[in-house]
């Protein structure tokens, strides 16, 4: 599973808002929600992310196995 919490930090740590996001970045509100959720992302999404918080993939979503995931 991938998981969005990093991106909480990072925001938090860089004084960012998601009001900053949706308005100065034109990241809309049902994004938001679905990574509050952690629900599947589109890779251009998190390269706007990556840009705009100025850090790597690695500072705002990490992968962690579950029992569901399979080789």
């Amino acid at each position: 599973m991938i998981k969005f919490d990093r991106l909480w930090l990072t925001m938090e740590k860089k004084g960012v808002s998601t009001y900053w996001l949706r308005e100065k970045c034109g990241i809309d509100r049902k994004t938001i929600r679905r990574l509050r959720a952690n629900e599947n992302m589109e890779t251009k999404t998190l390269n706007k992310l990556c840009s705009v918080l100025a850090c790597s993939l690695n500072d705002i979503a990490e992968f962690i196995p579950d029992n569901t995931d399979t080789e």
